[in-house]
């Protein structure tokens, strides 16, 4: 079993571009092995409960399957009006959404899950951030959905994609927003030795 001087591997256990790429900016060696997991996405869902649970899902997968390493799992969702927004199944979905979205203030919700099962290392945390939308037209939403690919996107956006063109402001971690909470983060992997 590794010591506090030998920390063992980091692995990200998702297959998202910009949580890859956020992670690079804490300077760690990592790898990516995603999660074969199902998600829970019910639109009535408590978004704080789903966001920690699916992430915690992510981890202990990964981590059941490589005990010896420091696995991190995340989970992002839109929250606005009562109602809980993952990816759009399809582009008149993404629309709806951003209709949905236009002219408002929501929450954007991530859950930090890190594991270690070797010696049963297990952190949770939460984080939430504001986004406030412009009013859009259609042809606002034609524009967007013509520069940005949204299927993949909670909510339908991405905040550091021609955010310009729907958000007038934003409030908290904006690393949240974009999918990977960096200071939390952070603060999960000094917590467990990995950064000092």
């Amino acid at each position: 079993m590794p010591g506090p001087s030998t920390p063992s591997p980091l692995i990200l256990a998702s297959a998202s571009p910009r949580r890859r790429e956020l992670l690079a900016q804490l300077g760690l060696s990592f790898t990516v092995v995603p999660a074969e997991v199902s998600e829970h996405e019910a639109a009535d869902a408590d978004p704080r409960t789903m966001v920690r649970h699916n992430a915690a899902l992510k981890a202990d997968w990964v981590a059941a399957r490589h005990p010896q390493s420091l696995v991190l799992g995340a989970d992002t969702t839109v929250f606005v009006n009562g109602t809980v927004l993952n990816k759009p199944r399809d582009l008149a979905e993404a629309r709806a959404m951003l209709r949905l979205l236009s002219g408002r203030a929501h929450t954007v919700f991530t859950g930090l899950a890190l594991r270690r099962h070797c010696d049963a290392l297990a952190f949770d945390e939460g984080v939430d951030s504001e986004v406030i939308f412009k009013s859009l037209a259609e042809a606002d939403l034609d524009a967007y959905l013509a520069h940005v690919h949204v299927l993949d996107k909670a909510g339908a956006y991405a905040i550091q994609e021609c955010g310009e063109l729907i958000i007038s402001g934003w409030r908290g971690s904006y690393t949240n927003i974009v999918g990977l909470p960096i200071e939390a983060t952070k603060q999960l992997l000094t917590r467990a030795g990995l950064l000092r």
